[in-house]
């Protein structure tokens, strides 16, 4: 890709110019214009998820090799990891968490982070008891229920009544198990509340159909909140359904935690998502994750077409994080080029539209350093981040990091594709989102030595440790990218 470095050539003539008339020439000044790489960015609270469990323990991750993370697809993040909280659970008091940690450790090997949601009832014929059957036989109340037909005394599979004071006293109770081996782990990127609802999705269209209130859905809410006090918690936008209304993803977002929406193109054109509106209560502030319908019934009938659906799904969510609901490795083969243009816009996009810096100076003469920054995705970038600028000599070593500590990316605005105000520092024509350069003191003379030295730029602590990446060539292996040379005297 292009990487453009203009070295002003009138610089001279108006250095002449200003000595004939007693001025102090200006400062020359190197200035560079790199383009988008158009790489995919792995990046903290975004990218793709693949479902490595689906509600049972067969798909989709059960065909890939123990060694296999499939890093053939680019941008992705997030393992997904739905189970039944019977697996977790068989016996009371007795877990088996293995099941989890060892997909889970596969994955977090290779860089990912894993997510989590623990079902307390499911349409599969196969797993009759999401939620343990001890909790039944403990005495919780409950339905048989026939698979998308309602109430059936003649059908093995049963779910609880959600609002009953025993099947919420054992959920209790393994909630706090969980949360104690897994809130506030780094390695997690959000867990969802599953336990209201077929499938966790917070509705019971396709078991026993019974309608449940707002009343009932909090409790679930706030048993999550009671125990997951550092990990993002996640609700599904059906907590809606049934009349419910969004009284419960009000309440949701008040408890601090952020929307899920499951199955988009489960229906086809119009109808292929509902809730892009709701989305305007999380997205400013948390990482929205949108599910799309299982890939290849959404094909066969008819709803998937190109895809562009799920990218225009992903625009009007702006959503953060993009869930492969099939065969990961199936789905990107087929669909290259979607994939490639939402890692243009799925979550956040730092892109450096311009940096500047003195060409030359002196060691008794500030750094004065200038950019312009557009984010290009559709979410504003949630963990932020200061510019910073390193100097590097001929062998790689750090010789200068100089910090930009009140420039917060998490400030850039997001906007249409190509169309997001650019926020910066400027010499002059500063417009109202625009700052000053900034000017740096270079450290005294035994720490900082006259020389030739390579510029760096990075996005990361207030220490100037990188945390992001960048679309932007030049990279050094630890997130900082190389933008030209610098002379100190």
């Amino acid at each position: 890709m292009k990487h453009d470095l203009a070295v002003p050539v009138l610089l001279p003539l108006l250095a002449l110019a200003a000595s004939l008339h007693g001025q102090t020439p200006a400062q020359p000044r190197t200035v560079v214009t790199p383009a988008d790489t158009g790489q995919a960015l792995v990046n903290p609270a975004m990218g793709w998820a693949f479902h490595h469990y689906d509600n049972n323990i067969e798909r989709y991750g059960l065909d890939l090799e123990p060694s296999d993370t499939v890093d053939d697809f680019p941008g992705a993040s997030v393992i997904y990891l739905r189970l039944a909280w019977s697996y977790l659970e068989p016996e009371e008091g007795k877990f088996d968490w293995s099941i989890v940690d060892t997909p889970a450790q596969r994955w977090i090997d290779k860089g990912f982070q894993i997510a989590f949601r623990f079902s307390a009832a499911e349409s599969n014929p196969k797993q009759p008891y999401a939620t343990p059957k001890w909790v039944r036989d403990a005495g919780a109340k409950g339905y048989h229920f026939s698979p998308r037909k309602g109430i059936d005394d003649t059908s093995p599979m049963w779910e609880p009544k959600y609002d009953d004071p025993i099947f919420l006293a054992k959920l209790d109770r393994f909630l706090a198990a969980a949360a104690a081996r897994y809130d506030g782990n780094p390695g997690i990127a959000f867990i969802d509340v599953g336990s209201f609802g077929v499938w966790g999705e917070g509705h019971t269209h396709a078991t026993t159909r019974l309608p449940y209130d707002a009343r009932t859905v909090k409790l679930h809410l706030d048993l999550h909140k009671k125990h997951f006090k550092k990990t993002l918690l996640a609700v599904n936008d059906d907590f809606s359904n049934q009349g419910r209304g969004l009284e419960t993803l009000h309440y949701a977002r008040g408890l601090g935690m952020t929307l899920r929406d499951d199955s988009i193109l489960v229906n086809c054109k119009d109808k292929a998502y509902h809730h892009a509106y709701v989305s305007g209560i999380f997205w400013p502030h948390l990482p929205v994750v949108l599910e799309m319908e299982h890939y290849g019934p959404s094909v066969s009938r008819g709803c998937w077409e190109d895809g562009s659906l799920f990218l225009k799904a992903i625009e009007d969510y702006n959503a953060a994080y993009a869930t492969v609901h099939w065969y990961p490795r199936e789905f990107y083969q087929k669909n290259r080029k979607l994939v490639d243009d939402i890692n243009l816009r799925l979550g956040y996009r730092l892109q450096l539209l311009e940096a500047s810096w003195p060409s030359e100076l002196s060691r008794d003469q500030p750094l004065t350093v200038g950019y312009r920054w557009r984010n290009a995705g559709v979410s504003p970038c949630y963990p932020g981040g200061h510019p910073a600028i390193t100097l590097k000599d001929a062998k790689g070593g750090i010789v200068g990091v100089f910090v930009d500590e009140s420039f917060d990316m998490r400030t850039l605005p997001v906007g249409p594709p190509g169309k997001a105000l650019t926020v910066g520092r400027n010499e002059k024509d500063l417009s109202q989102a625009d700052r000053p350069l900034i000017s740096y003191t270079l450290p005294p003379a035994p720490v900082f030595k006259p020389g030739a030295y390579d510029v760096y730029i990075s996005v990361g602590d207030k220490t100037g440790t990188p945390k992001l990446a960048l679309p932007l060539p030049g990279n050094d292996g630890h997130k900082r990218y190389r933008l030209g040379k610098i002379m100190v005297r």
